[in-house]
């Protein structure tokens, strides 16, 4: 697993900035006011930090960028970042302005000037957030991490606030794995064992295999992995941090870990990122492992359906009716559709096993949700407008985009089936829309639930302010927050 950078915490020392090596990072509120370690620079450098936010080239910073001043005469080091923060800057700036140096650190080792900063420990975990880099299939020397210190006025207390956020980035560094994993790798039965190894945190983690899978009726699930030799799974982890007789949270996660799109074959250009489809199931592993790791005063659990969509003689066919384990049915109109039958038997399962107080479910749902926000935002879609304003505002502070969408019964008519209960897809209008409706007819009614459609956002082609291009691990912040907000005790 590719871990998070250890950032250390130090008292500002002086003495000590003429002689780090690799690069010095100066943060810089737009008055220009210089602290005690940026004078030391300056000094070191004979003015030249004062002469560059002089200039124009300071003032067209934005807050959270950098700038280098190569190989600074009067210091060790082969470069000092400047980097523009506001006076008060947001969580979302102070991150940004950490992962910018980070950026530019690459395998050097870095120091961060941080001095009394209040958003010290933002600065950091933006730092280790950008560090991220998945190396696990190139066969070249890798990249070593150079050490990371950061000198504070109060390195302790610093360090205090840090320690739940390195537990956060190890949760989001284990989603991007998995993501970024390609399927001969991460085939169902690895993704379950690398689950089953959570154990070690204190996650209790049950693996259902296809034989108990086809005695609880989870025959939609059963029907979009028949076509492959991978068998299909369902994974339940659970966290028991909260009091012993509070319902849980449910995390419900899709975990398709190809998607050819079964007989309803999808076009060969772009099928290659067909292996980030488990991206729901990765963040809620995610989500598990972070709450695990900071030992969250709360009760969640989270269940992901791993199958792989492959076409064979085996496979589910465009026509098929299929029991759900609610025991309605559906027709199969489209193959590629599937991600929706996979977690209606889970969302079912959660509810009838766990009685939860409240459920969310992530899959990289439909391309029409691409087509409809981009790349910047997941759709939300929620029946109960507190719960879906409770994870908006989790989102927001997080700086994780989240737009709701609408949901009507003038929707599920599109879903109306003549040969069944219904049909798994309602057509080409309002498809990120009418996949939420489908999943609807499976949550109960006293149930707060919310569907978090992240195909335009869990895997992307460039670099984002936090990561890298690829696998991001949008979600696992989010949903950490919304675990923090409404449910710890």
């Amino acid at each position: 697993m590719t871990t998070p950078p250890e950032i250390s915490f130090a008292e500002v020392a002086l003495d000590a900035i003429a002689d780090a090596t690799g690069r010095v990072a100066v943060f810089i509120g737009a008055d220009g006011r210089l602290d005690p370690a940026a004078r030391r620079v300056n000094k070191l450098t004979r003015g030249a930090l004062t002469r560059f936010l002089e200039s124009k080239a300071f003032d067209k910073l934005k807050p959270g960028e950098a700038r280098t001043l190569a190989w600074p005469g009067g210091m060790a080091a082969d470069a000092v970042d400047v980097v523009r923060l506001e006076r008060r800057p947001t969580i979302e700036e102070a991150r940004k302005a950490g992962a910018a140096v980070a950026k530019l650190c690459g395998a050097d080792d870095c120091l961060l000037l941080a001095g009394a900063n209040a958003c010290a420990a933002e600065i950091a975990f933006g730092f280790a957030l950008r560090a991220y880099e998945f190396t696990a299939h190139k066969t070249g020397e890798r990249t070593v991490p150079g050490a990371v210190t950061m000198m504070v006025t109060q390195p302790e207390a610093v360090a205090a606030r840090a320690g739940p956020m390195a537990a956060l980035a190890e949760g989001v560094f284990f989603t991007r794995d998995l993501i970024n994993e390609p399927s001969n790798v991460l085939t169902t039965d690895d993704f379950a064992a690398r689950l089953a190894a959570m154990q070690d945190l204190g996650l209790d983690v049950e693996i259902l295999e296809e034989s108990a899978l086809e005695k609880l009726g989870m025959r939609l699930l059963l029907s979009v992995g028949q076509g492959s030799v991978s068998p299909s799974k369902v994974v339940v982890m659970r966290w028991n941090g909260g009091e012993s007789d509070a319902a849980p949270l449910a995390l419900v996660g899709k975990g398709v870990v190809f998607d050819t799109g079964g007989i309803s074959l999808k076009p060969a250009a772009g099928m290659e990122d067909m292996t980030m489809d488990m991206g729901g199931a990765g963040v809620v592993a995610g989500v598990m492992r972070a709450l695990a790791l900071r030992k969250a005063k709360a009760n969640v659990v989270g269940l992901v359906g791993l199958v792989e969509n492959m076409p064979s003689g085996a496979a589910i066919r465009p026509g098929d009716v299929v029991r759900s384990m609610k025991g309605e049915t559906v027709e199969i109109i489209n193959t590629d559709a599937e991600g929706r039958l996979v977690l209606a038997d889970v969302l079912w399962y959660a509810q009838d096993r766990f009685r939860p107080a409240a459920m969310v479910n992530l899959a990289t749902l439909t391309g029409a949700m691409v087509i409809a926000l981009g790349h910047e935002m997941a759709g939300v879609f929620a029946n109960d407008d507190d719960f879906g304003a409770a994870f908006l505002k989790a989102a927001q502070a997080e700086g994780e985009g989240a737009w709701r969408l609408p949901m009507a019964p003038a929707y599920d008519k599109l879903l109306d089936s003549r040969i069944a209960d219904m049909k798994n897809v309602g057509g080409r209008p309002a498809g990120a829309i009418t996949a939420a409706q489908f999943l609807k007819r499976f949550v109960k009614d006293d149930c707060p639930w919310i569907h978090l459609d992240i195909a335009g956002v869990a895997l992307v082609k460039s670099d984002t302010a936090l990561a890298p291009k690829g696998a991001t691990g949008w979600g696992v912040l989010a949903l950490d927050r919304l675990v923090r907000d409404r449910f710890e005790v």
